[in-house]
């Protein structure tokens, strides 16, 4: 059995406690942290959890419950919860660089992912976007697409990671049929929906109400959804957002496409914040990731909620049977 591989995330955060947890579990295939050992053991001792850490070498069975694989990935310096340190930045990229490495390599099914402290990377001098754009670059691929899920609602973004100002630009027609295609392609493939049913946020306030409060849908969202409606994909004209997501209008639908991070994002968050996963369509292996930040202030103050990880690495071995 193929491991999934977690990444520990920014080592003075939070990452690091709630890996811990994932030795509660028993699992039917290995899940294997990615992290500095000696971090991981200092991290259980002050949260006075006892557990066996076991170097992972290849095994093919998943670890007994009270135990943890592990394959060390040594920090650059010594670490301080809750104190960011830019000397450690490529020791969170060396977990994202190995677990891509792992996936697409046959090594691993896929990964799951704890948080990353963006900024800091970037104080390091070295330009970093997020998970979702680095695994991209990694794999290879023109287009990902980032959705964010909770047992009853998944929402995906046509835009991500851009200021506000950015967006409109960034909505094109050709940029809406790959996220599309994407989007499609993977409910059909990893969620195994064989007709997809998808509701579409417009751009502006009342999806620009016929061209008085903006252009964008007349002139590029909506003729790109109809040409998909006229292929029998059941797909929605845009719709405004305020109303789009109401219990009625969503209880039919398998996703929603947003246009931008902000508009979909709060809403699904509000539902299920700690139970809610981010997932990337269009990679060539699977990604989940927590729906959390790093919450530095919480890191070894055994405070920290460790739900949203579990229900990551669930969705990425249940999409592994797929």
């Amino acid at each position: 059995m193929l491991p999934l591989y977690v990444t520990s995330g920014e080592p003075a955060g939070i990452g690091p406690d709630v890996c811990l947890s994932l030795a509660e579990r028993l699992d039917e295939r290995p899940v294997v942290v990615l992290i500095d050992k000696t971090l991981l053991q200092q991290r259980a001792e002050i949260l006075n959890q006892k557990i066996v850490f076991t170097d992972f070498v290849g095994q093919t069975h998943a670890s007994a419950q009270g135990e943890l694989y592990v394959e060390h990935v040594p920090l650059a310096e010594h670490v301080v919860s809750g104190q960011l340190n830019a000397h450690n930045a490529t020791y969170v990229l060396e977990q994202l660089r190995r677990s891509a490495d792992y996936a697409l390599s046959g090594l691993s099914v896929g990964v799951a992912t704890a948080p990353v402290q963006k900024s800091v990377i970037n104080e390091a001098g070295i330009h970093f976007s997020g998970h979702t754009e680095y695994y991209q670059e990694f794999a290879g691929v023109d287009r990902v697409v980032m959705m964010l899920a909770t047992k009853s609602l998944r929402v995906a973004l046509a835009t991500t990671h851009l200021p506000l100002r950015d967006v409109p630009d960034a909505i094109t027609k050709q940029r809406l049929h790959q996220v599309i295609d994407i989007l499609i392609h993977d409910l059909k493939t990893k969620f195994k929906i064989d007709h997809p049913r998808i509701l579409v946020c417009g751009l502006n306030p009342h999806a620009g109400e016929d061209g008085y409060l903006g252009r964008e849908e007349i002139e590029v969202i909506n003729p790109v959804l109809e040409s998909y409606r006229a292929q029998g994909i059941q797909m929605s004209l845009s719709l405004p957002a305020d109303t789009l997501f109401t219990p009625e209008n969503l209880k039919d639908a398998d996703a929603v496409l947003a246009m931008y991070h902000d508009q979909g994002l709060p809403v699904l968050k509000s539902q299920g914040f700690g139970e809610a996963i981010n997932i990337t369509l269009g990679l060539p292996f699977i990604r989940t990731s927590v729906d959390h930040g790093t919450a530095l202030s919480l890191a070894g103050s055994g405070l920290a909620k460790s739900s949203s990880l579990h229900v990551a690495v669930d969705l990425a071995l249940d999409l592994a049977r797929h």
